[in-house]
């Protein structure tokens, strides 16, 4: 089905006759890997795939978990139980240089990136506030402005060692012309909870960024989509070892026997679901290069007629979960203000 450019904008008007359009959408995932320790060349690739997402029609385009400063698979840091090591700190030193600040001069550049090709753009980044590092996931309009970000509320496993934990001040979901935008970043996706609260705020376009590249993974995905009621964008990275740099420490899971730089690291997976459970594109285990299907919003309404999550099939007077949207910060400042002194009283 073919997509211009102001489809959402002209299919989205006010029903004809009592009948609601039906509104056809194009979205695009780039499956790609990072320019590890350095940005600005990242962001220069991002640019070259958002570009060529734009000129096919491509109205959103989301990137993986982390793929501005890198998903850092394999990486250890030097860290054991109980150890740490000079390498390891100077390790995490150039991770954390290729981190971003939000909003920062890297978030300027998306914003305008976003703006040129006229797409909501919605990008993982590895975010520093300070030296605590955040996987965050940062949300651009078509008309280039910085719509805000989510960060991942639990990383997994090791990733707790380097990355800090998200708050619920950063659970958006976005109104947008092309449908309710927001996001959950890998493994985040397997907290119950955490999907009821994006189900309650109305989320359409479902995006789910990711390192997890597995054959189970498009189960998790599948779920979501039909639970939900939603379109389930999940964007792996597909990465090689070449792509990453040279380190005798490095543990990866290949996904080839041999240790060759072409040796698979991550091997994508990236997928487009509809609310119906079907399978729109991809996934895509063999390449780089950019998942790309046309949906049609009608499908969220037709799914819902049987099952709605935080509607028609809740239970609120049995179930019920209350969401913490407060920005929890570990220093809280009170400045004392001196009353002026009366002058009644002089």
């Amino acid at each position: 089905m073919s997509s211009t450019k102001d489809m959402s904008t002209v299919q989205n008007a006010t029903p004809f006759n009592g009948v609601a359009p039906s509104t056809t959408v194009r979205v695009t995932i780039v499956q790609s890997s990072t320019v590890y320790n350095d940005t600005p060349a990242t962001i220069d690739k991002a640019e070259k795939y958002i570009v060529e997402a734009a000129s096919k029609g491509a109205e959103l385009v989301l990137f993986p978990e982390g793929f501005i400063g890198g998903y850092p698979r394999g990486f250890r840091f030097g860290l054991a139980v109980g150890v740490h090591n000079e390498e390891g700190r100077d390790e995490f030193r150039k991770y954390h240089a290729s981190a971003i600040h939000v909003p920062g001069p890297e978030v300027a550049r998306l914003a305008d990136v976003a703006r040129k090709n006229h797409v909501y753009l919605v990008m993982g980044a590895i975010e520093k506030e300070g030296y605590t590092l955040y996987c965050t996931v940062l949300f651009f309009s078509p008309q280039g402005q910085f719509l805000g970000k989510h960060r991942k509320l639990m990383p997994t496993s090791l990733e707790r060692c380097i990355w800090g934990q998200g708050d619920g001040s950063t659970i958006p979901v976005y109104d947008t012309p092309i449908g309710k935008l927001g996001a959950a970043i890998c493994w985040e996706n397997r907290m119950p909870l955490y999907r009821t609260a994006l189900y309650a705020k109305g989320i359409e376009l479902y995006c789910a960024p990711t390192a997890d590249g597995s054959k189970e993974w498009q189960s998790s995905m599948l779920h979501i989509a039909i639970e939900g009621g939603c379109f389930v964008l999940s964007a792996c990275q597909f990465c090689q070892r070449k792509h990453f740099p040279d380190h005798p420490d490095y543990l990866f899971t290949d996904w080839y026997d041999d240790k060759e730089h072409d040796s698979i690291v991550s091997q994508g997976g990236s997928v487009i679901i509809s609310p119906l459970g079907q399978v729109l594109a991809g996934p895509n285990f063999e390449s780089e290069g950019l998942v790309t299907a046309d949906i049609d919003l009608g499908d969220i309404a037709r799914a819902k007629l049987y099952f709605d999550s935080v509607g028609h099939y809740s239970r609120p007077d049995v179930l019920h979960l209350t969401v913490n949207e407060y920005p929890r910060k570990s220093v809280t400042f009170v400045t004392k203000v001196e009353k002026a002194e009366d002058d009644s009283n002089k």
